[in-house]
C-alpha cells in the first residue's frame, strides 16, 4: 500500500513537472531539479566512463605540440589580418566592407600580411629566381661545354627550353581548383612512386653512384623524385585530415593510408641511394606529419626508427662517412684532392667573391676546378661573381618567397590548403637552406640543386609547376581571388 500511494505520489509530481516546463520559470525550475546533486560525504560517485555511452571510445589524438602551435599562429594571422579592417566591419562600425582589399588597407608593419602583397610577392620572387638562375647557369657552364667542343650556349639554351616548358605547365597548374588536386592526390602520388621504382630497372640512370634518373642517356634523362615531393606536398595533407576524423573511432589504423604512402615513397627513393633528395622528403614528411596533428607519442616513435635506419644508411657507406667526417673534422694531405675537393673549391669560390664579387662570367673557379658549378653549387659562383651582397640577395627572395606562402597559409580559412602551401614552403626553402649551407661548409656534400636557379630539367619543371599549385592554392583567399578575377577581366 506504502509503495502505492509512492508510486502515485512520483507520477503526479512528474506530470507537474512536464506541465510547469511550458513556462519560462517551469523550464529553469526543471533544469535545476535535473541536475546530478553532488555525492554525499564518504560516498564515491560514478567512475568516468562506466555506464556512459562513451565508455568504449578512445581518446581524441593526444594534442600535438606542432598542430597546437600551427593552430595558434592560424588565429594569430587571422587576428592581425582583422585589425587592418580585412574582412570585417567598416571603421566606424558600418555596414560588412566588399571582401577585395587594396594595398592601402593595410599600413606600416602589417603591410606585409596582406595576402595580395604576398601572392604578387611570391610571382615576382619566382620569376627573379627563374630568370637569375638562366643567367647564372650560362655564366657557370660555358668553360665546361667548350671544353667539351660543345657551344658556350648549350646548357643555358637547355635550361632556357625547361624554363618555358615549366612556366608553361606551372600557368596550367595555377588553373587547377584545389578540389580537383584533392581528388587527384592519391593518384599522383602512386604514379610518383612508380615512375621512382622505375630507377631499379633497366631504364635507371646512374649519375654520380646514385641511381635516381630514368631515361635514355643522351637523349634524355629525368628524377622522378622531383614529381615524388610535389605529390606528397598535395597528398599528405589530405590524406592526415581524413585519418583524424577517423582516430577517435580506428585508432592509429585510421593512419594506415598516409603512414604507407609515405614510407613506400622514400623507401624507393633510398633504394636509389640519394639520401640527399631522401633527406628533402624526411622534412616535408616530418612537418606534414606534426602540423596534421598525428598522434605524438606514434610521432616520437617513427622519428627514432628512422633515426636509426638513416644512422644505418651512413655508417654502412665508407663513402659517406668519409664526407661527413671531412665536414666536420676537416681535411689534410690526400684528403684535398678527392673527399675534400669539391667542398674546398665551394669555399674558395665563396672567398674570392668578396663584398660586390668578381663580375658575372670572371668567375675562376668554374674553369674547371669546381665540379657540378652550373648544378648543385652553382650557389659557390653567385658567391664568386656577384659577391656578398648578390648571394645575400638571393637568400633575400627565398625568404620572401617563403614568407608569402606562410603568410597566405596562416591567414586562409581552407586547412588543406594551408597545410599544402606549408609543405611547399618546406620543400623549397627547405632545400635552398640545405643546398647553401652544403656550399658554405655547414653540411657534407649532398646531391642538392638549388630551386629554380640549378641547372636541370626535372628540378626546375616541377618547381614552376609547384609554384604555380601554390598560386592556385592561395587564390582561395577572397581578396586574391578577387583581384585575379579583376585582372583578368
Amino acid at each position: 500500500m506504502t509503495e502505492g500511494k509512492q508510486t502515485g505520489r512520483r507520477a503526479s509530481s512528474g506530470a507537474g513537472a512536464r506541465k510547469s516546463t511550458s513556462s519560462p520559470s517551469g523550464r529553469a525550475a526543471a533544469g535545476r531539479a535535473g541536475r546530478t546533486p553532488n555525492p554525499p560525504v564518504g560516498r564515491k560517485g560514478p567512475k568516468a566512463g562506466v555506464g556512459t555511452k562513451t565508455a568504449g571510445r578512445r581518446k581524441a589524438p593526444a594534442a600535438s605540440v606542432g598542430s597546437d602551435l600551427f593552430q595558434s599562429l592560424i588565429g594569430a594571422a587571422r587576428s592581425a589580418a582583422r585589425s587592418t579592417g580585412r574582412g570585417g566591419q567598416a571603421a566606424g562600425g558600418g555596414a560588412r566592407r566588399d571582401p577585395v582589399v587594396k594595398f592601402a588597407d593595410y599600413q606600416g608593419i602589417r603591410s606585409i600580411f596582406n595576402p595580395l602583397w604576398c601572392y604578387h610577392g611570391f610571382r615576382v620572387a619566382v620569376a627573379i629566381l627563374t630568370c637569375f638562375g638562366v643567367i647564372m647557369v650560362f655564366s657557370s657552364s660555358s668553360v665546361t661545354m667548350i671544353s667539351q667542343d660543345l657551344s658556350p650556349w648549350k646548357q643555358a639554351f637547355t635550361q632556357g627550353i625547361y624554363c618555358v616548358l615549366g612556366i608553361l605547365l606551372g600557368l596550367g597548374a595555377m588553373a587547377v581548383p584545389v578540389a580537383v588536386y584533392r581528388k587527384l592526390a592519391p593518384w599522383l602520388v602512386v604514379g610518383s612512386i612508380c615512375l621512382q621504382l622505375l630507377t631499379l630497372t633497366p631504364l635507371g640512370v646512374q649519375v654520380n653512384g646514385n641511381t635516381g634518373w630514368i631515361g635514355i642517356r643522351g637523349v634524355f634523362t629525368m628524377q622522378p623524385a622531383e614529381v615524388v615531393k610535389l605529390s606528397l606536398c598535395v597528398w599528405l595533407p589530405a590524406s592526415l585530415s581524413i585519418a583524424g576524423r577517423h582516430y577517435e573511432e580506428e585508432g592509429i589504423k585510421a593512419y594506415t593510408r598516409p603512414i604507407v604512402g609515405y614510407a613506400a615513397s622514400l623507401l624507393a627513393i633510398m633504394l636509389g641511394k640519394d639520401l640527399g633528395t631522401a633527406m628533402i622528403v624526411v622534412i616535408i614528411g616530418a612537418v606534414a606529419f606534426i602540423i596534421g596533428g598525428f598522434p605524438g607519442k606514434w610521432l616520437a616513435g617513427g622519428a627514432a626508427a628512422l633515426l636509426v635506419v638513416v644512422a644505418l644508411t651512413v655508417v654502412t657507406s665508407p663513402n659517406r662517412m668519409k664526407r661527413i667526417m671531412a665536414a666536420y673534422q676537416g681535411c689534410s694531405g690526400k684528403a684535398q684532392q678527392n673527399v675534400c675537393y669539391q667542398a674546398l673549391h665551394a669555399k674558395y669560390a665563396m672567398g674570392s667573391g668578396g663584398l660586390f664579387g668578381v663580375g658575372i662570367g670572371n668567375s675562376r673557379e668554374k674553369w674547371n676546378y669546381l665540379p657540378e658549378a652550373h648544378n648543385d653549387f652553382i650557389f659557390a659562383i653567385i658567391g664568386e661573381e656577384t659577391g656578398f651582397i648578390g648571394a645575400a640577395l638571393v637568400i633575400i627572395i627565398f625568404a620572401i618567397l617563403g614568407w608569402c606562402m606562410i603568410c597566405v597559409a596562416l591567414q586562409t580559412g581552407n586547412r588543406y590548403v594551408s597545410m599544402v602551401l606549408v609543405c611547399i614552403t618546406v620543400w623549397i626553402v627547405g632545400q635552398a637552406l640545405i643546398n647553401i649551407m652544403v656550399v658554405v661548409g655547414l653540411l657534407p656534400v649532398m646531391g642538392v640543386p638549388l630551386p629554380f636557379v640549378s641547372a636541370g630539367g626535372s628540378s626546375l619543371v616541377m618547381c614552376l609547376i609547384a609554384a604555380g599549385v601554390a598560386a592556385s592554392m592561395m587564390r582561395q583567399q577572397p581578396e586574391i581571388r578577387a583581384d585575379a578575377v579583376a585582372l583578368h577581366s
